[in-house]
């Protein structure tokens, strides 16, 4: 088995984790690839196999990579995706920070997941992604997004404003301090702290979320993800900010953005035990009592 390790951030703490992780993929006979950038951060530390391989981004990563190996947490795992893009390789996220629903794997559970993986007990779950068709050249060849797309205001003093069209269908006109598209997988993330509902990661929709609308009537709306979505930002306004998941860029207020599903998937390891809703009871703490 061919395995790719790609992390963002580490220290001293987190050594007896990856040593046992290191070690369960070494003795199994695995061939380990690390990101190289990754590998500078954890040497001081931690002494590797001189047998370990390199790569430094998308186009050296070896195509025969069984799995890749997101160290960190939800933010280095949609930092991965740039990396990992339409190659079809599955995704194990470890999750070494704190609430993780993407990274589902917590540090005390490697072991287990080490054996797991090693033995092939673990299923794959197919995450859609939003791609970026206009504006062109935004976000050169990694315009797509696993958690979002969302429209902020560039100026702090005044809302937004910000038009919809769903197939061409307007649907409203969102005073707000922005608008977030987002995923099933994305429905946890920011869509939820703005007040969005909660989609199954196999709901073949997208979610439409206002950030602090000006109108309190206005309530997020679920859409088929078959759809194509166009925001028009309108009013006194130059310029806005568009980001995709942790990918920032200003738009000029004259250039419109489209929306649709990516034609391809991310997916994502998911060892035995565990389910999207028992992660969603755990990291939401649902059913807890403080009287227990």
């Amino acid at each position: 088995m061919n395995v790719a390790l790609f992390g963002k951030s580490f220290s001293g703490e987190r050594v007896p984790f990856f040593k046992l992780m290191f070690e369960k993929l070494f003795n199994a006979g695995t061939t380990i690839f690390i990101y190289e950038p990754y590998y500078q951060q954890v040497k001081p530390y931690f002494e590797f196999h001189p047998t370990v391989k390199f790569f430094h981004g998308h186009d050296d990563l070896s195509k025969d990579i069984d799995v890749f190996f997101s160290i960190g947490g939800d933010g280095t795992l949609l930092d991965a995706l740039p990396i990992v893009r339409d190659s079809n390789i599955p995704v194990l996220g470890i999750n070494m920070g704190r609430l993780g629903f993407l990274s589902s794997v917590s540090k005390h559970e490697i072991e287990a997941a080490m054996d797991a993986l090693i033995s092939g007990r673990y299923t794959l779950d197919n995450r859609s992604l939003l791609m970026l068709s206009e504006p062109e050249n935004l976000f050169p060849d990694i315009n797509y997004a696993l958690n979002e797309v969302t429209i902020f205001r560039k100026e702090a003093t005044s809302l937004i404003v910000i038009q919809v069209f769903v197939d061409d269908v307007f649907v409203n006109s969102y005073w707000a301090d922005g608008l977030i598209v987002a995923t099933p997988t994305g429905s946890t993330a920011y869509s939820l702290s703005a007040g969005g509902p909660i989609l199954a990661p196999s709901s073949n929709d997208f979610v439409i979320t206002p950030i602090a609308t000006h109108n309190l009537s206005v309530r997020p709306i679920v859409i088929p993800d078959r759809s194509f979505i166009r925001l028009k930002v309108v009013g006194r306004h130059t310029q806005y900010t568009l980001s995709m998941d942790s990918r920032m860029a200003i738009v000029d207020q004259s250039l419109d953005v489209m929306i649709q599903k990516a034609p391809f998937v991310l997916r994502l390891v998911q060892m035995e035990g565990k389910d999207f809703y028992g992660t969603i009871r755990e990291k939401l703490l649902w059913g807890l009592d403080i009287r227990n």
